[in-house]
């Protein structure tokens, strides 16, 4: 039977000693220290490399987050801007626009043989294209019932129609679709005479009746009907609109011709209020500032003159 491995104190003594004599001879030599720095520079080192690592990442996050909010606010202003942009540059056109609309007005309006008042259209029925027309002009201004209204839209001078009401500020015209207008007119072209009466009617708003099937040969589609000037309700030769369909009945001895108006009434803004009873002051007053108006060629003939003299 074999004896347990026991170890005696003198054994114990022995070994500890030993192990002490070791570590002594260890750090003497400076070895367990040289490990010891390199073991905690290593350990220190990839701390520092992985907090580096992860404050540089959180960093470029934030920076990023920031750069994001900061280009989203310059887009904004951008926009904003763009919009202030577009608008003045809208604005610019519709100055424009109305600038040229004045002028052509002013230049016709100085022309008219006739005394002539500007007027705006102030009132109409919003569910009606074709209902009576309100401008801003009455008796104050001189308007009077009867007087005929014309209008010049994109260069062209056409019948609006004539003041039925006057009030001391406004008034009311009714204009040339209205059922209860008619007015002699002539086709341009032929000088056949007929009536423009007004149909009230949106598809066909005028048509023109009395002209002689004599004539089918001799008109088109297109031709200009013009005011016939008899009546003295109207000036002579102002554009009334174009014939766009001509119809023959057969029970008929004369033609019913469709009658498109020149003036445009949903664009219609500006017309002219016409009084043939006096003349365009305008006129004379443009004809005494030419006069009074010094020739540089006179002055320098009479200087002339008195030098020879």
């Amino acid at each position: 039977m074999k004896k347990a491995f026991r170890i005696t104190l003198p054994d114990a003594v022995f070994i500890v000693l030993l192990l002490i004599s070791g570590i002594i001879l260890g750090l003497s030599s400076g070895g367990f220290i040289v490990n010891f720095k390199q073991f905690g520079f290593s350990i220190f080192s990839t701390l520092q490399k992985g907090v580096s690592t992860v404050s540089t990442f959180v960093t470029d996050k934030v920076e990023s987050v920031q750069d994001m909010f900061t280009m989203k606010k310059e887009y904004a202003e951008l926009k904003e801007k763009l919009k202030d942009y577009e608008y003045l540059q809208r604005n610019n056109v519709e100055i424009r626009e109305e600038n040229q609309k004045l002028k052509e007005q002013l230049n016709f309006s100085t022309s008219l043989e006739y005394k002539n008042l500007p007027a705006q259209i102030i009132g109409r029925d919003p569910n009606s294209l074709y209902s009576a027309l309100t401008i801003d002009k009455g008796v104050k201004s001189g308007v009077k019932k009867g007087l005929p209204v014309i209008a010049i839209q994109d260069g062209n001078v056409g019948v609006v129609g004539k003041i039925v009401t006057v009030g001391m500020e406004t008034s009311m015209i009714m204009p040339i679709y209205d059922t209860k207008c008619n007015i002699s007119a002539r086709i341009k072209t032929t000088r056949e005479l007929g009536i423009v009466s007004g149909t009230g009617s949106e598809e066909k708003p005028l048509s023109m009746s009395y002209i002689s099937k004599r004539s089918l040969g001799k008109i088109q589609n297109g031709d200009v009907v013009v005011t016939s000037g008899e009546n003295g309700n109207y000036m002579r030769d102002i554009p009334i609109g174009s014939i766009s369909n001509i119809q023959t009945l057969d029970y008929d001895s004369s033609l019913n011709l469709d009658i498109g108006p020149i003036i445009d009434f949903s664009r219609l803004e500006m017309v002219l209020i016409v009084d043939q009873t006096m003349g365009n002051d305008r006129i004379a007053d443009s004809d005494t500032d030419s006069a009074t108006e010094p020739n540089p060629d006179d002055s320098q003939g009479t200087d002339s003159e008195g030098a020879e003299q």
